[in-house]
C-alpha cells in the first residue's frame, strides 16, 4: 500500500485542540552532512564535494515499482530509461519480451484496453472474501490440520475486516455530518458579517440569538483568531478547517467502498488475467503513470532528480535512469504483480529495485520468493520500506513483501541476502530523531535512512515534503545506486554489506515508534545506525569486487 497523506492535523483543530507548531525541516536536509550540518542527513553534497568530483560512473538502471511514476516532469524527464530495443508506439513488441511498446517501462495494473486499476482491497479483505463461502458455516471439528490453518485465518480476517467497515462507517456518517455543521455555520456567520473584516470585535459583536448556526460559527471564528490562524477571508478558513473534514470523508470512503469491501473486485473488469495463475506474465500495459503518480513519482526524484538543472530539488544517485513499474494501488498490492514487477525490472536492466510499500497480509509469498531468488541470482539489489505503523517487525510476519523466505529448507537461506529492510529517520535530533510511525526490528529492520518531511517531486511539476519509510527506502536506493555506478565491480551482497558497515551508529536513546518509551536507538535496527553515502563511498573504495571482468569506473 502506498503512503496516504494524513488529513488529521487539520481535523484536531476543527475539534477544538490545538496543535504545536513545530520548526520547519531544513531544506535539502536528507543530502546533508551530519558533522557539518548537524543534522542526521547521508552526506551527499559532502560525498559529491570531495570523493567523487572529477570521476564519471556508469550508468545504472534502478526500478521505481510503485504506483506509477510522471515520466515527463522537468526533474525526472532526463533521467527516466527508455528500453533502447522498443519502438515507441507502435502496437508492436519489438523487443519480444512481451510487453507492447514498454518504453519507460510497465504497468502490471492496466487493460489491454487502456484503462486502469486505481482503488483496490486489502489483501486482509481479499482473503476474507475467498474463504467465506468455505468456512463461515462450517463445524470446525470436522475440519482436517490444513482446513483448520485456513479456518483460522479466515476467522481473523473476518473479525478484522467487519471490525474496520463498521468503524469506518460510523467515522464516515461523523465526519460528512461535522462537515455539514462547520459548512453551514461558517456560511452563517459570514452572511452575518455581510462584508465586514473578519476581526473579534465584528465576530462578538454578530447578535447569535438561539441560532445553533451562528452561534457555532461564531466560536469557530474566535478560536481561529485566538490560535493566530489566517482569518483574512472565508476561502483561507474553509481551507482550514473543511477541506480537512473533505479529506477525511475520502478517507473512510475508501475504507468502506473499497479497501474493506469484499464485493469489490476492479481486477477481473479490468485487467482480465486470470488471478489463479501467479506465473502468468503477460497482462497490464505501459502507461506507467497511471491515475494517481503522487507516491512513485515522489520516491523516484528522492533517488535521482537532476542534480545539476538548478530545478526543484536534487536527487541523492547522478547517474541513474528510472524505470517506472506500476503495481501498487490505492489499496493492496497484490502479490502475482509484485512477482512479475520484480522479474520485469530484473529481466530489463534495473540493478537496484526500490519497493516503497507493503502490507499486512500475504496471497502467494512463494511467488514472490522465488521472484527475490531470481533477482539474487541475476545480482540485483531490492531496497524495501520497513513500514508506517509504529510496528516491531520481528514479532511476528506483518510486514510483507519481506526478506524470510516462506519455505525455510534445512541447507537453504532463510533470508534473502540481496534484500535492505529501511526504517525512518526524522531531521529532529534526540529522543525524536526516530519517524514516530516508523516500523522497527532489530532482526528485521537493516538500517535508517531520513524519511520525514523529504522535499521531492510531484506529478505536474510540483514539489512537496512528504514523510514515510516510504521516502527512507529511496534514500538508501539513492545511495546502492550511487556504489553501483562508481564501483561496479561490486555484487548487490557486496552493495548490501558497504552500506550497512558504514552507517552512522546512533548511540543514544530515542522515543520506541508509537510510544513514550525511550529505547537505544542501536535496539530498532541490526545495524543500530543511520545510512551515509560518504562513509559507504570510503568503504567502497577499499573493498576487493567479486564480479569478475568488471574495470573499476
Amino acid at each position: 500500500m502506498r503512503l496516504k497523506s494524513c488529513f488529521f492535523a487539520g481535523v484536531a483543530l476543527v475539534l477544538g485542540t490545538s496543535i504545536n507548531a513545530q520548526t520547519k525541516a531544513p531544506d535539502n536536509w536528507f543530502n546533508l552532512d551530519p558533522t557539518e550540518n548537524n543534522i542526521n542527513g547521508v552526506s551527499t553534497e559532502k560525498m559529491y564535494a570531495e570523493l567523487l568530483k572529477g570521476k564519471k560512473g556508469q550508468t545504472v538502471v534502478v526500478a521505481v515499482i510503485d504506483g506509477g511514476v510522471d515520466y515527463m516532469h522537468e526533474d525526472l524527464k532526463d533521467i527516466m530509461w527508455r528500453n533502447p530495443r522498443e519502438i515507441p508506439n507502435n502496437g508492436i513488441d519489438d523487443d519480444k519480451n512481451g510487453y507492447i511498446d514498454d518504453v519507460y517501462g510497465w504497468n502490471f495494473l492496466g487493460g489491454k484496453d487502456g484503462r486502469n486499476v486505481n482503488q483496490e482491497t486489502l489483501e486482509v479483505t481479499r482473503l476474507y472474501a475467498k474463504w467465506k463461502s468455505k468456512y463461515d458455516a462450517a463445524d470446525s471439528n470436522k475440519l482436517s490440520k490444513a482446513e483448520k490453518a485456513e479456518y483460522d485465518q479466515y476467522q481473523k480476517a473476518k473479525k478484522e475486516v467487519e471490525a474496520k467497515l463498521q468503524e469506518g462507517q460510523e467515522a464516515l456518517a461523523e465526519y460528512q455530518g461535522m462537515k455539514t455543521t462547520y459548512s453551514s455555520a461558517l456560511n452563517a456567520v459570514e452572511g452575518a458579517l455581510a462584508g465586514k473584516a473578519i476581526t473579534k470585535a465584528n465576530v462578538e459583536a454578530i447578535k447569535a440569538g438561539t441560532d445553533q448556526n451562528l452561534i457555532i460559527g461564531k466560536n469557530i471564528l474566535n478560536k481561529l483568531i485566538s490560535l493566530g490562524k489566517d482569518v483574512s477571508s472565508f476561502k483561507a478558513i474553509h481551507e482550514e478547517l473543511i477541506e480537512p473534514l473533505q479529506e477525511g470523508i475520502d478517507y473512510y470512503e475508501t475504507k468502506v467502498k473499497y479497501q474493506y469491501n469484499p464485493e469489490f473486485n476492479p481486477r477481473a473488469e479490468i485487467i482480465k488475467d486470470n488471478y489463479s495463475n501467479s506465473y502468468e506474465r503477460n497482462y497490464g500495459n505501459n502507461d506507467i503513470k497511471g491515475p494517481d503518480a503522487m507516491h512513485g513519482t515522489h520516491v523516484a526524484g528522492i533517488i535521482g532528480a537532476v542534480r545539476t538543472n538548478n530545478t526543484g530539488m536534487k536527487g541523492v544517485a547522478d547517474n541513474v535512469r528510472i524505470m517506472g513499474v506500476r503495481c501498487v494501488p490505492d489499496g493492496d498490492e497484490r502479490d502475482k504483480d509484485v512477482a512479475n514487477s520484480i522479474i520485469y525490472a530484473v529481466d530489463n536492466g534495473a540493478t537496484v529495485i526500490n519497493m516503497s510499500f507493503g502490507k499486512s497480509q500475504a496471497w502467494d509469498k512463494e511467488a514472490v520468493d522465488k521472484a527475490v531468488k531470481y533477482a539474487q541470482s541475476k545480482d540485483v539489489l531490492l531496497v524495501h520500506a520497513a513500514g508506517n505503523d509504529s510496528k516491531d517487525n520481528d514479532a511476528g510476519d506483518n510486514n510483507f513483501p519481506n526478506a524470510r523466505y516462506k519455505k525455510k529448507g534445512l541447507f537453504s537461506p532463510k533470508k534473502a541476502k540481496n534484500w535492505i529492510e529501511v526504517g525512518a529517520l526524522s531531521w529532529k535530533k534526540n529522543e525524536d530523531a526516530v519517524a514516530e510511525f516508523s516500523n522497527f526490528g532489530q532482526n528485521n529492520v537493516d538500517v535508517f535512512a531520513p524519511g520525514v518531511d523529504i522535499y521531492s517531486t510531484l506529478p505536474e511539476n510540483k514539489y512537496k515534503n512528504l514523510s514515510g519509510t516510504s521516502m527512507a527506502s529511496p534514500v538508501c536506493a539513492g545511495v546502492a545506486a550511487v556504489i553501483r555506478s562508481y564501483f561496479p565491480e561490486l555484487t548487490a551482497e557486496q552493495v548490501k554489506e558497504c552500506i550497512e558497515k558504514s552507517v552512522v551508529k546512533q548511540n543514544y536513546k530515542v522515543k520506541k515508534p508509537g510510544t513514550e518509551d525511550k529505547v537505544p536507538f542501536s535496539s530498532l535496527s541490526r545495524t543500530g545506525g543511520v545510512v551515509n553515502v560518504y562513509n559507504a563511498v570510503k568503504l567502497a573504495s577499499e573493498m576487493k569486487g567479486k564480479k569478475k571482468n568488471v574495470p573499476r569506473a
